[in-house]
């Protein structure tokens, strides 16, 4: 007996698709995200399905730490509760010996990674973000930087009055390794209008995303959700990065974001909704598994914004990836995550095993270190 003879025939043609390696297209994902029940469960069971047939059983976790050199921004994104004003008295932005002693404690750690992003501090210039690639070059020459969100990079070619691709080249000549796919949140700009209206726009996103590709550095792709978007725009956002990913291959991984919503202007004062719902999380581990399939192998699982319990649970949906150790996790704390802010690379082991996969280590491009 075929487990989809008995649910929706609509999901059921979708999902014995999926089977057969043709991902859903915006419509049919859309559907999938209105699905309950049976057919809930189902989803479930063939997005595990292609993750197995993707990727097999190993779970991977790259030992990384933040650095969030600024807090100040010029931006008032409403889902944000991190940015202060240059004049707040709660605002920092790191002195290059601070980065020096973060980027040392990362060693000492046995990081692979750095992940550097912060605020659009209104004096960051390129010769800032070039000073911290060279600050923690001078600690390592061999850990891996990723670092400076697609926005940071609008925001330092805007302010030097160079192009996207000469930004890019500089940065990767004084030793960019990769960039972290954020500042994506929801690739509607309907969406992006009521979320963060002084962020770049999609095309613009996209932009810095295919320029940084062509020159070679690899970057993640994000998705934020769970506030105002409704399951059409989330459809459409992973299309568009698929459809990115077929021109350039340049997306190492897909790291879906649940909105943090409890301290933020998005929920206290424009009505979003309070996060998404653990259905509603699951679903999107599962459709995106489906949707990507031949084109990002790699579901990363937000233990941040989850929970571990719950990061753990989504192994069994599709996801692959257990992400990184962090060690100061500080955007989604402020936003009111309970979550710690590092988790050890013993115990992301533990909970890999006990979910019955196989735990090893990668580096941010996703070679295996175990």
């Amino acid at each position: 007996m075929n487990l989809l003879d008995n649910i929706n025939g609509e999901i059921s043609h979708i999902l014995n698709k999926a089977i057969d390696g043709h991902p859903p297209s915006v419509d049919e994902a859309e559907l999938l995200f209105g699905c309950t029940g049976q057919e809930f469960l189902a989803l479930i069971l063939i997005a595990d399905h292609v993750r197995e047939r993707t990727v097999g059983d190993v779970v991977t976790y790259v030992i990384n730490r933040n650095i969030n050199f600024t807090n100040v921004c010029v931006n008032r994104c409403r889902f944000c509760a991190f940015r202060e004003d240059k004049e707040s008295p709660n605002q920092f932005l790191l002195s290059a010996k601070e980065i020096e002693d973060k980027t040392l404690e990362a060693v000492k750690l046995k990081a692979t990674e750095v992940c550097i992003q912060g605020g659009l501090h209104p004096e960051a210039d390129l010769d800032l973000y070039l000073r911290i690639i060279k600050t923690v070059r001078k600690v390592s020459p061999d850990i891996h930087i990723h670092a400076f969100s697609p926005m940071e990079i609008y925001h330092a070619a805007r302010r030097e009055e160079l192009s996207i691709h000469e930004v890019l080249k500089i940065l990767k000549e004084a030793g960019l390794d990769s960039m972290p796919g954020t500042a994506a949140e929801i690739l509607v700009d309907k969406v992006r209008a009521i979320i963060c209206p002084e962020k770049i726009s999609v095309r613009e996103w996209s932009e810095v995303i295919e320029e940084a590709h062509k020159l070679n550095i690899p970057t993640s792709s994000t998705m934020m959700y769970g506030h105002v978007d409704s399951n059409r725009d989330k459809a459409v956002h992973m299309d568009i990065l698929r459809n990115i990913q077929k021109k350039t291959r340049g997306f190492t991984e897909f790291v879906p974001l649940s909105f943090i919503h409890q301290y933020t202007e998005l929920y206290k004062n424009l009505s979003a909704r309070p996060g998404a719902t653990g259905m509603e999380d699951v679903k999107v581990y599962a459709i995106s598994r489906l949707m990507f399939d031949g084109l990002i192998n790699n579901i990363q699982v937000s233990w941040v914004k989850l929970g571990t319990k719950f990061a753990q649970f989504c192994l069994n949906v599709g996801a692959n990836d257990f992400g990184g150790t962090l060690f100061e996790e500080n955007i989604s704390k402020i936003a009111g995550s309970p979550s710690e802010e590092y988790l050890s690379p013993e115990s992301m082991i533990a909970l890999i095993r006990e979910s019955g996969r196989i735990p090893v280590q990668r580096t941010t491009i996703y070679e295996l270190l175990g």
